[in-house]
């Protein structure tokens, strides 16, 4: 009973204010039979192998090189994140539109990658540049390293196509 005698309004029904999950993509492990799981995990393997080879380095210009490891490593951990989501179905109990969710982390991820990817293809072009220590000249990268930078750099490549295919691919399921 209120102040005035009458009686209570029932409480607002949440489901109103919460709508149901959107997705279209599978979960469990059903999500590894889809492009997008097999995509997800290609972005997680070829995003480890750029941590793996920028690490390998001495890393000669850490601003640079520093970038493409932070995108590399937070690329990777939050891919993971994201694949977990879906295998133990997290999906039907967390309220977001996951089509929508998908999209925008892939295309953030993929315009990061994009970037980190051309900061190491820079870094790979700089192999010859005279570097000045303890009053000598030396080459920026040794042959050895800059076969490792090559390396990172075509595997970064590769985890850029395979974040902008991953992003096409939301898009497509969003816009449905």
């Amino acid at each position: 009973m209120s102040a005035r005698g009458g009686a209570m309004p029932p409480p607002p029904n949440p489901a109103a204010y919460f709508p149901a999950p959107r997705v279209t993509l599978p979960c469990g492990l059903d999500i590894l039979r889809t492009y997008s799981g097999a995509f997800i995990c290609l972005e997680i393997l070829f995003g480890a192998l750029v941590w793996i080879l920028v690490a390998a380095t001495r890393v000669p210009l850490p601003l640079l090189q520093g970038w493409v490891m932070f995108v590399s490593v937070t690329a990777c951990f939050l891919s993971i994140l994201f694949l977990c989501v879906f295998l133990f179905s997290y999906t039907h109990r967390i309220a977001v539109d996951w089509n929508q969710m998908d999209f925008l982390f892939h295309g953030a991820t993929f315009v990061f990658y994009f970037g980190a990817f051309l900061l190491q293809a820079a870094t790979t072009s700089l192999h010859n540049f005279p570097r000045r220590f303890n009053s000598t000249q030396e080459k920026l990268l040794d042959d050895h390293e800059y076969n490792i930078s090559i390396a990172a750099s075509i595997f970064a490549f590769a985890t850029t196509i395979c974040y902008g295919c991953s992003t096409a691919l939301a898009l497509r399921r969003w816009k449905l």
